[in-house]
């Protein structure tokens, strides 16, 4: 059996069905279209596998979009002529899984990418119909390029930022790839090896489809249990086996 045979037996074989979910990917280069972006090169690999999966994968370039600094829900109402921010909020609300990716700069993640997690920072206090955050029940991860060091850097801050507002994390969530440091090729650049590289390959693989695993059985639960986690429950004083200090 060659290896294009044993990929279509698995293929067959699966007993995932994915076809209710989709995933948001939001670009944050910081090229503006039509101008290539390297790191949608990359995404474009976790979305075709997801699509192979019947998951309706979509893809913003937040650069594209008027959407002002800020941390609320619509900066219009914050002195700013416009915001496109709130048409994107639902596109983020109807997805049940949300990746970020985002370019390396000076070590960093991109500015835009800074952006959008602000934003997405400022829709967090909404609660859903448990009364939890407005994120939970929903997946998150990461892609990351360069060619210079930062994958791992700009990962931790993504990741701790999407889980921090209550989307979960799966095992290995985040994918990435740089070239030699300085001004080298760019992952799409002819000759850098990135679209043929391995390790990229690998785990941007592992984090698609631990991405939809964990998408596919948070759906199938229900989301998260919703007791001791809702916003509307505390503000109305319950406490959730909170130890009383004066009770000590």
């Amino acid at each position: 059996m060659t290896m294009t045979d044993r990929n279509e037996e698995l293929t067959r074989a699966s007993r995932w069905d994915f076809s209710d979910l989709r995933a948001l990917y939001i670009s944050c280069t910081l090229k503006r279209s039509p101008d290539r972006s390297h790191t949608e090169g990359l995404a474009e690999r976790s979305m075709e596998i997801m699509r192979r999966n019947g998951v309706q994968a979509d893809l913003i370039r937040a650069v594209d979009h008027e959407i002002p600094a800020g941390v609320y829900p619509d900066m219009t109402e914050h002195g700013w002529e416009r915001d496109d921010w709130p048409a994107i909020f639902e596109q983020v609300q109807a997805a049940e899984i949300l990746v970020l990716c985002a370019p390396i700069w000076l070590g960093e993640k991109s500015s835009v990418a800074t952006k959008v997690i602000e934003r997405l920072y400022g829709n967090s206090h909404l609660l859903n119909d448990a009364g939890q955050y407005a994120y939970y029940g929903r997946v998150g991860g990461c892609l990351i390029t360069g060619n210079e060091d930062g994958v791992k850097h700009c990962a931790m801050n993504i990741l701790y930022s999407l889980q921090h507002l209550g989307y979960v994390v799966p095992p290995q969530a985040d994918a990435g790839w740089i070239g030699e440091a300085g001004p080298g090729p760019s992952y799409l650049d002819p000759g850098s090896g990135g679209p043929e590289n391995d390790f990229t390959n690998r785990n941007t693989t592992f984090m698609t489809w631990n991405l939809l695993h964990l998408a596919r059985m948070v759906k199938d639960a229900g989301g998260i249990p919703a007791h001791g986690n809702q916003r509307s429950e505390w503000d109305a004083g319950c406490r959730f086996d909170y130890p009383n200090p004066e009770h000590r």
